[in-house]
């Protein structure tokens, strides 16, 4: 038997991964996260009409609104020692409204890294665009949700970065030498906004809802690991 073959039967035989998965629901209260607040309106956890029970509620004018957490650590640090993450959540849109005009924005993820930040920029960040929002599509509670190998040098598709840029388009881009990966093994603060990098709004009417903010991480099973490593000494034993 050679050590390939002995590894495929382990991990065939117990898994090789696990699934950790955490959700804010928000009938504990916020966990650390937030919403826009000050001279633009308020974020409230209102105790029903979430999808499921609580959620969080924010009626704000600006430019765009951001929610996300800095302190929650089911959400943050070092995304690479899983081997796929998924990220999702639910949002319903009340309002939505430019100067009596209903509109649509952008609705995205945004993993921020501190850390890697350079040439005067606040931090440097990997994206990822849902789709557009608005009031007429987004009545109702809609789930976004997005899948990824955190692992992963390039950006994946569909994916974003920002801390620089381009020098001829002038699109926001990841900063030379800072790679996907680099981004999300320190991820200091994840951010769902309808800020897109690169794109500028006036100010608007916002008031959306957020429910069901959830992560899986999906991570090397300790007894499968163990259970590998030996594999791997009997397969090379038994090539001698």
């Amino acid at each position: 038997m050679t050590r390939s073959t002995a590894i495929a039967s382990i991990a065939l035989a117990c898994g090789l991964a696990g699934a950790q998965t955490t959700t804010v629901d928000f009938s504990n209260g916020a966990e650390g996260w937030y919403g826009p607040a000050g001279i633009g309106g308020a974020t409230t956890i209102e105790p029903a009409g979430g999808n499921g029970g609580a959620y969080m509620r924010t009626v704000f004018n600006d430019f765009g609104v951001t929610f996300g957490t800095a302190s929650n650590a089911a959400f943050l640090g070092d995304y690479t020692t899983a081997q796929e993450i998924t990220i999702s959540i639910d949002v319903r849109v009340e309002f939505l409204n430019f100067f009596g005009q209903d509109v649509s924005r952008p609705w995205l993820l945004e993993l921020r890294d501190f850390d890697t930040a350079q040439n005067g920029y606040p931090w440097t960040s990997a994206w990822f665009l849902f789709d557009n929002i608005s009031q007429a599509n987004n009545s109702g509670w809609t789930t976004y949700s997005v899948t990824f190998d955190p692992n992963s040098a390039a950006l994946p598709a569909g994916w974003g970065g920002y801390g620089d840029e381009d020098p001829n388009t002038f699109e926001p881009t990841l900063p030379a030498g800072v790679t996907f990966a680099d981004v999300l093994s320190g991820v200091d603060e994840i951010v769902f906004t309808t800020l897109q990098p690169g794109f500028f709004f006036g100010f608007t009417d916002h008031t959306i809802g957020i429910d069901n903010i959830s992560i899986t991480r999906v991570v090397p099973a300790p007894a499968a690991l163990a259970l590998l490593g030996m594999g791997g000494l009997v397969g090379t034993r038994r090539r001698r």
